[in-house]
């Protein structure tokens, strides 16, 4: 049984990204094929994240993945209108949990996504905790 649907938090600004449904992403179902999602989580995130921090930021810090978790409604077909809307929890030491929903251009909800990350110095790729100021710019 699928999850309930995510809500957003109202202390988060939501960060809305257009998806583009490819030739490739079309299974033999004839619908995005269920691995894609997991690139539009990460696609939703960096989009979001460098949205919000300056190439010297980008350039200091990094961010590796420890898990996601997609929860599938409403296929989408070939030529489908798609967003990604995102929004971020609370940090715990490095780790930052990211949500995703993905619409339809009806506003429907297709598929969700909780990813895990981790916050690492790009140079040692330690993770470091995530300091308060980094949390500021994904306030609503």
């Amino acid at each position: 049984m699928a999850r309930q649907a995510l809500t957003p938090r109202e202390d988060r600004q939501v960060f809305t990204l257009p998806l583009t449904i490819r030739d490739e992403h079309i299974d033999e179902n004839g619908h995005v094929n269920n691995v894609v999602y997991v690139g539009w989580l990460q696609e939703a995130g960096t989009a979001h994240w460098n949205s919000r921090f300056s190439a010297e930021d980008r350039a200091r810090w990094s961010w590796v993945a420890l898990r996601h978790e997609v929860d599938y409604f409403r296929p989408l077909p070939p030529g489908a209108t798609v967003v990604a809307r995102t929004w971020v929890g609370d940090p715990q030491g490095p780790r930052f949990a990211r949500y995703v929903l993905i619409e339809d251009g009806e506003g429907r909800l297709c598929a969700q996504g909780l990813s895990e990350w981790c916050l690492v110095d790009a140079e040692t790729l330690r993770p470091h905790r995530i300091p308060p100021e980094m949390v500021r710019p994904f306030e609503a």
